[in-house]
């Protein structure tokens, strides 16, 4: 998080090694140019500081500081939050300062409708290369129901990723439409878990839903299974 430090916009990153941390200081450099507002900033070793103020308007914080500070974390997440820290010699300054964009994949099922239930996701960059999956047993719950959740959890992880778009593939059509704001809400106990998943997509700059078949969702489907499965062998 961003503090003031006498009258400035100040915050430490800190990464791997100095390689890493100049990398980053590249990528903000570039951004800065283009946004023509230059920030203040020290390196030692693995830290970068950066304090942020407007000369022009007599060394205080404005709008200008605000902004590039945006632009600033996205870069951080871009080399730190994803699964390029291990591959963050292949980006190029550019490259670091590019919006996250990713994919998710998410199911959910349920044994009995209401019975057993479980929610998985895949998050994969866009050359379908998996960042990320995991999955999480709910209960006695219902299939839409354990639907919802898989997106609410893939969609936490991508925002602790810093993506700031979203393609989202699920195969569920009720859950698609009804996102899409095409189909309503007649289940009332769907009405929380879709309010906070529309409050979620606040965290993005941009989220598209698309319906697949289920032989496209294996990836996820399976983690749903394998929960549900390992669930049944130690209730045995």
């Amino acid at each position: 998080m961003w503090e003031i430090d006498n009258n400035q916009l100040y915050k430490e990153f800190s990464f791997k090694n100095f390689r890493e941390a100049f990398k980053f200081m590249e990528a903000v450099a570039e951004l800065a140019e283009q946004q023509q507002h230059h920030p203040k900033w020290q390196n030692e070793w693995n830290k970068v500081g950066i304090w942020l103020s407007t000369h022009e308007a007599g060394d205080t914080i404005t709008n200008k500081d605000h902004h590039l500070a945006e632009t600033i974390d996205a870069a951080y997440n871009r080399l730190i939050q994803t699964k390029f820290v291990e591959q963050n010699t292949t980006l190029s300054p550019a490259e670091i300062g590019k919006d996250i964009e990713i994919k998710l994949y998410a199911d959910g099922g349920s044994r009995g409708n209401p019975g057993p239930s479980a929610a998985g996701f895949v998050l994969l960059d866009m050359h379908d290369e998996v960042i990320f999956k995991n999955g999480l047993y709910l209960g006695v719950t219902t299939n839409n129901q354990a639907e919802y959740q898989a997106l609410k959890l893939g969609l936490d992880e991508a925002h602790k990723r810093g993506a700031q778009e979203v393609h989202v593939f699920l195969d569920s059509l009720l859950v698609i439409n009804q996102m899409k704001g095409i189909f309503k809400i007649k289940n009332r106990d769907l009405w929380p878990i879709h309010q906070s998943i529309v409050d979620q997509l606040k965290n993005f700059k941009k989220v598209n839903f698309t319906h697949v078949p289920r032989e496209f969702n294996q990836l996820a489907d399976r983690m749903v299974n394998d929960i549900l499965n390992d669930t049944d062998l130690k209730a045995v």
